[in-house]
């Protein structure tokens, strides 16, 4: 028996050591019309160094990820750790196809960039010159807000779930937007704010698809995947389509003494947010276009890497469907994805031609993290030196608490059960169609859902409550104090209203 890094015993069996014998070596030669760097020792000694990164999950009864390091379009590394499919024994390898989640932004920021150089449209169009019967929130939403975030739409996927959908539902593009033609406020006036709206990048999608009078899958493919090789790609518009080498979703199964993992479905349809299937060998073809431009040329490359401006004049970080950073000094564009099972990230350094992809297929690794520690073995000698950080003066690393100063948290609320009463009956959002029953028990205000089950929200102080799926709940009064509505605000989701039935 072998321990591994996670703790559990697992039984190292022929067929294991057959797979990390027979496995690898294979996988680095399917990569095509890219080719693997030369071998040399400190090629060698990377590559090893990846795969220890990777060692935990890489076995025949887990997922894993396919990985690739790619530079001045040569691939230094590309391989596959773990399983594709449980079920059948599938390893993953460099041809998997996976649903990359919200790295699928980029795709979108670049098929409507491609439209803007073609004078097809502008970015500080409205919204609603192509997608009419989108509500007038009495502000203008361009599409230039839709690209950095900062509309106010709200984000479709807490949304729906306060809605009564489940994650693992059939959630189509359709119902997306539906929900937005349903929205009744914004978070905030367009432009003020930056808060990430899977929404507006569905919008994106149906702005293509109405400007090329085309489908936005049928447009991606044919301007953006077919020119550049990508043939194992496409946006997934058939939550039923057959993929041919898919890998499959999972998570670990959880609990003490639990093991294995659980197959997560897959059920979306979220163009231009999401739901774009590829490969990490098609997505060294991608990477190749922003160094050497082949569609769109070097204008429409050059957008993508254009930063928001909120209306005070602060320029944020998001871009075109990626986030423009640092990493030790050196200027690095990444996006991360997590849908279902899957976790994702694409993280480049223009300036040094390098980039690192992380596709896993199982929801307990971390892909930025991981690319991050990678990009850092490639470039170690174009680093600066690591500068280790102060300790903050109340001895949390980066808390900003300033001076030593102690802070006491405030004591909290816990009202007497008669208290609550008079938070309990029935509350419906016109905007979602949608009711909660809240009630009583044990002492419990609980938040009941004939689809969502029962959540209990939490005390706070007098009319605010935290719950889960929910965030901060504020109960409204009217003039004579009858608690008339509440309000569930997060982070991506403000204000949105559920009124009490008298």
């Amino acid at each position: 028996m072998q321990l591994n890094a996670r703790g559990r015993h697992h039984p190292i069996s022929f067929f294991a050591l057959l797979l990390i014998l027979v496995v690898l070596p294979s996988q680095v030669a399917a990569l095509g019309d890219h080719p693997p760097a030369s071998n040399t020792p400190w090629a060698d000694t990377l590559a090893a160094q990846v795969d220890e990164l990777f060692a935990d999950w890489h076995r025949p009864d887990s997922p894993g990820a396919a990985v690739l390091v790619v530079r001045d379009g040569e691939i230094l590394h590309g391989r596959g750790y773990g399983m594709a499919s449980l079920e059948h024994g599938v390893p993953i390898d460099t041809r998997t196809v996976f649903d990359i989640a919200s790295v699928s932004k980029q795709f979108a920021a670049f098929a409507v960039a491609l439209l803007e150089a073609e004078g097809a449209l502008s970015v500080d169009d409205d919204v609603r010159s192509y997608i009419p019967e989108l509500p007038d929130f009495g502000h203008t939403i361009t599409i230039r807000h839709l690209i950095h975030h900062t509309s106010g739409l709200r984000d479709w996927p807490g949304t729906l779930s306060m809605g009564g959908w489940d994650y693992e539902d059939v959630l189509s593009f359709e119902q997306i937007l539906r929900m937005a033609r349903h929205q009744e406020d914004l978070n905030f006036v367009p432009g003020s704010e930056y808060a990430y709206s899977n929404t507006g990048y569905n919008l994106l999608a149906e702005i293509v698809a109405r400007v090329s009078g085309t489908s936005f899958r049928a447009f991606t493919r044919e301007r953006i995947f077919q020119p550049l090789g990508m043939h194992q790609t496409h946006f997934h518009d058939d939550h039923g389509e057959v993929i041919p080498g898919r890998a499959e979703s999972y998570r670990p199964r959880g609990g003490a003494d639990t093991d294995g993992h659980r197959r997560v479905t897959n059920n979306l349809t979220a163009l231009g947010s999401s739901s774009l299937f590829t490969t990490v060998e098609d997505l060294a073809r991608w990477i190749r276009n922003f160094d050497e431009p082949v569609v769109g040329g070097a204008g429409v490359v050059e957008r993508m890497y254009q930063q928001g401006v909120l209306n005070d004049g602060d320029t944020i970080g998001y871009a075109w469907g990626q986030t423009v950073g640092s990493l030790r000094g050196l200027t690095a564009v990444s996006h991360g994805g997590s849908w279902a099972g899957y976790r994702t990230t694409l993280l480049r350094f223009p300036e040094q031609r390098l980039a690192v992809v992380i596709l896993a297929n199982t929801s307990d690794m971390n892909p930025g993290s991981m690319a991050n520690r990678i990009a850092q073995l490639y470039l170690a000698d174009e680093l600066p030196p690591e500068v280790a950080e102060s300790p903050a003066e109340d001895g949390r690393p980066g808390s900003g608490a300033g001076q030593g100063t102690v802070h006491e948290d405030p004591e909290p609320w816990t009202p007497a059960p008669e208290a609550l009463e008079e938070y309990t009956g029935v509350y419906t959002s016109p905007e979602l169609a949608t009711a909660y029953t809240l009630e009583l028990r044990d002492g419990v205000l609980v938040a009941a859902h004939f689809r969502r089950g029962d959540r209990a929200f939490r005390p706070v102080e007098p009319d605010r409550f935290q719950g889960s799926g929910f965030g901060e709940i504020r109960f409204l009064r009217d003039d004579s104090g009858n608690i008339v509505a509440f309000t569930a605000n997060q982070t991506r989701i403000r204000g949105l209203r559920f009124e009490r039935i008298p």
